[in-house]
């Protein structure tokens, strides 16, 4: 499910020729509580949730998501970000950012807003996409 993720560049900071071992490192991160999402035994997708800062930071949590392809448009989206903030307030956080969202995952944004994330932030041409070249990246 990361694989083909990784490989596309449009969504992740990560070089698209990462090793799967490297990949594999970064998602299951020591500081990553990661989660999966099934239907019957087969994996729909997968987020991370984790703090996103250390010390006076570290009240805000942050998550990765990643969506199997065959999965998109069922609402997994949905369903994980849901779940991603009942989890993180279960955990104390008090609030969720998102670090660097690249401004052609419309889905991505659209999907954030509905649920009440804000744009605070843009960063112009932060993001080499490998079809659409230099893109703004939101925070």
């Amino acid at each position: 499910m990361l694989e083909p993720v990784i490989r596309a560049g449009q969504t992740y900071t990560l070089p698209r020729d990462l090793q799967r071992d490297v990949a594999l490192r970064f998602w299951f991160a020591p500081e990553h509580e990661v989660f999966v999402a099934l239907d019957g035994g087969h994996a729909l997708g997968t987020y991370f949730l984790r703090a996103n800062q250390h010390g006076g930071g570290a009240h805000v949590a942050n998550c990765g998501y990643i969506t199997a392809s065959d999965a998109e448009h069922r609402g997994v989206g949905r369903a994980m970000c849901a779940h991603s903030l009942e989890q993180a307030r279960t955990r104390g956080f008090r609030a969720m950012q998102f670090n660097f969202v690249v401004s052609t995952n419309e889905r991505a944004v659209q999907l954030w807003q509905r649920f009440g994330f804000e744009i605070v932030g843009r960063l112009p041409h932060a993001f080499c996409h490998p079809q659409r070249g230099y893109v703004d990246a939101y925070v």
